[in-house]
């Protein structure tokens, strides 16, 4: 063990072989993916994407291991285009030395500016770099397509609770890397170790690392559920605060209340909240809910959304978690429409294609004499002057814009009520215009 002297668990444990990855198993095994790519004779660049502590270091170390090539890591938050330079040159003496390929790993590749993973792409495409980028962020949206076009991108997954048990089982088994024949722990103590971890490995190892030094200070050798209670009180999802997990957590927030389904909205609120996220921006985002999917099918759904806020905003955190919980309930059990957020997008769409119209003369404004000279306001119905409070006939359109219907309430919630009067409204226009034209004829 002396080459491990001073390193933490979680590096003494890195696996040394593909058969000793622990989890990956949509892409590690006979025909998968990252199999390939171990075994990939010439070496092609890569993308491994996917959350914390899934092995994205350990792989990207493991293909250059196994074909026999230099391998230079490099992190894109302590690193610069300078570092890459270096790292071309030292590719370059290699390759003229002893002829081998130079796999360059550049961990949090996202952090990395357009500018910066240019400066890498000529070494890429004339052979002188593999390159493997490590990062937590959607490719799609954080490299640049030039880099895409040349890499193969691997979506990792975070481990599952049995595979970090295992990972914890062989730590404590370990006899060269890991803690053998020093410590011991229960089943269920490792299995609520692996629940802390959240799917990361290397915390998983971190957690049990700590729980061992806290033995130690006891002069015990068994890990107890006192001292792992110690080490996993705190610890808080998987979150990111902006990243991709954040977005792909409240937009299944944001499709629970829509599909009408309070025990899952409940449950994404809560992990969002575990996870950190500040409850204002809960807030905010359940007012655009409750105009988006329910809208006028139950008005009542932005005034409650509106209080919840407030009030929110006048308890603070734990308490006005609750109110905003209620608000959250009564959405997902509201009575939903789309039809405002759909009527609008028309609208929009209407608006940016169809170009300035005029407004017509009968509905301008006319505060001056010169305005009503030019006919400003005249002919203008006035409504509330009309039988029931209706100007049949009318319409509002541009002149020279056919009339559309853009806002269809569905039949849910008070949209039922709004439908049958709107049936009304717009029949008393069409008898109105068909008794105007037979007017004009005669």
């Amino acid at each position: 063990m002396s080459s491990d002297v001073g390193k933490p668990l979680a590096d003494r444990m890195r696996p040394r072989s593909a058969d000793r990855i622990v989890g990956q198993t949509h892409l590690l095994g006979q025909g998968k993916a990252l199999t390939g790519l171990l075994n990939a004779r010439p070496l092609h660049s890569a993308i491994l994407w996917g959350p914390p502590g899934t092995g994205k270091t350990t792989l990207a170390r493991l293909v250059a291991g196994s074909a026999g090539a230099e391998f230079i890591a490099l992190s894109a938050v302590m690193s610069g285009v300078k570092d890459i330079r270096q790292a071309v040159d030292k590719a370059k003496q290699i390759r003229a030395e002893k002829d081998l390929s130079t796999v360059l790993f550049l961990d949090e590749v996202h952090r990395f500016n357009k500018a910066q993973q240019d400066a890498f792409l000529p070494w890429v495409e004339n052979g002188t770099l593999i390159f493997i980028g490590a990062t937590t962020e959607n490719p799609s949206f954080e490299l640049n397509n030039a880099l895409l076009s040349r890499a193969r991108v691997y979506v990792l997954k975070a481990l599952d609770e049995s595979d970090l048990v295992e990972l914890l089982r062989r730590a404590l088994a370990d006899k060269e890397h890991g803690l053998a024949g020093r410590y011991s722990c229960e089943p269920e103590l490792l299995q609520q170790l692996a629940i802390a971890a959240d799917g990361d490995a290397r915390r998983a190892l971190n957690l049990l690392e700590l729980a061992a030094g806290l033995a130690d200070s006891a002069d015990s050798s068994e890990i107890t559920a006192i001292q792992v209670e110690e080490v996993v009180t705190g610890s808080v999802r998987r979150f990111d605060h902006g990243g991709d997990l954040f977005y792909d957590q409240i937009s299944v927030l944001h499709k629970a209340v829509r599909g009408s389904d309070p025990d899952a909205a409940l449950y994404w609120f809560a992990r969002m909240l575990d996870g950190g996220c500040d409850p204002l921006y809960l807030a905010r985002r359940m007012v655009r809910m409750a105009s988006e999917d329910i809208g006028n099918a139950d008005p009542r759904a932005l005034r409650i959304t509106l209080d919840a806020w407030e009030a929110y905003d006048r308890l603070g955190s734990p308490e006005g978690e609750l109110v905003l919980a209620q608000a959250l309930v009564f959405m997902a059990c509201a009575a939903k429409s789309n039809a405002v957020y759909k009527a609008l997008g028309q609208a929009s769409r209407d608006s940016q294609e169809a170009g300035t119209r005029e407004v017509p003369l009968r509905f301008r404004n006319a505060p001056t004499r010169l305005a009503k000279s030019l006919e400003h306001g005249k002919g203008y119905r006035y409504a509330h002057d009309e039988a029931g409070g209706f100007a049949a006939g009318e319409r509002y359109f541009p002149d020279d814009l056919s009339d559309r219907i853009y806002y269809h309430p569905v039949e849910a919630g008070l949209e039922i009520q709004i439908a049958e009067k709107l049936r009304h409204l717009r029949d008393a226009n069409r008898k109105a215009k068909r008794k105007g034209e037979a007017g004009s004829k005669s």
